[in-house]
């Protein structure tokens, strides 16, 4: 009895090492941004080469959600996009873009967005007392009030 309980523990364990070895990983090809979409039906997801030449993520992440961008300018309505850069998943949401070695697993925050909708570091964005974030503006410099020449 303890044998059979001890050999189904044993085979639990394998299936389940098996489940994670199956998991969607991203391509690992140097420099190249690619669009992801999830297959259908639970199928395998489909990479589809967006940029070539990106020399970090964060590069990636731009051509992301420069490709959001023109999806809604163009009548679109979804806000979400997932991407892949050298072996990493990208999602890109309301909130800002995540990354994360799965489809389904843990996300990091690796740019959050501004209070005007930009996308930031997390530690350079301004917060106001709720914590949502500011849009912070350059300072306009002032009008030449110099007067002209002859008056």
């Amino acid at each position: 009895m303890k044998r059979a309980l001890l050999l189904s523990f044993v085979g639990i364990g394998l299936a389940g090492l098996a489940a994670c070895d199956k998991a969607d990983k991203a391509p690992f090809d140097p420099g190249v941004c690619f669009g992801v979409e999830r297959g259908e039906n639970g199928g395998p997801p489909v990479f589809n080469k967006l940029a070539e030449n990106q020399p970090q993520i964060e590069h990636c992440a731009a051509r992301l959600e420069e490709m959001r961008l023109r999806f809604l300018r163009q009548g679109g309505t979804r806000q979400e996009v997932t991407g892949a850069y050298q072996g990493q998943f990208i999602f890109i949401d309301r909130e800002g873009v995540w990354i994360g070695k799965s489809l389904d697993g843990s996300r990091f925050i690796l740019l959050a967005r501004t209070g005007d909708g930009r996308l930031a570091v997390p530690g350079a964005i301004t917060r106001d007392e709720s914590g949502r974030p500011v849009g912070v503006a350059a300072p306009v410099e002032p009008a030449n009030t110099a007067p002209a020449a002859g008056q």
